[in-house]
């Protein structure tokens, strides 16, 4: 599901059970991440694949790249592993006004 920041920020921050995901590559992530987020690169193929599978489908899954187009692809994977609420951060990291931490 796509949020826009302000929805996406208002509902992790109610949300017991969210985890961030951050599936932008190593390099990308240097530049800074949402603080809390666990970085699994989308573009590892098949080691993304298998690292999604180890998550617990139990959490709620806060998920952004760069611009919002490879987490929203993530998100559909989510959905299709049997992770039911993964929540895409429309615009990305270029659109993200918070906070950044280093890696």
């Amino acid at each position: 599901m796509n949020l826009s920041q302000e929805d996406w920020i208002a509902q992790l921050n109610a949300d017991e059970n969210a985890v961030l995901l951050d599936v932008r590559t190593e390099e990308e992530c240097n530049d800074g991440i949402i603080e809390n987020a666990k970085i699994i690169d989308i573009h590892q193929g098949q080691a993304f694949i298998d690292a999604i599978g180890q998550l617990d489908k139990t959490k709620n899954y806060y998920v952004y790249c760069r611009s919002g187009a490879r987490s929203g692809k993530a998100c559909e994977l989510l959905n299709e592993i049997g992770i039911e609420n993964a929540y895409n951060l429309t615009g990305g990291m270029l659109a993200w006004e918070g906070e950044v931490v280093q890696p």
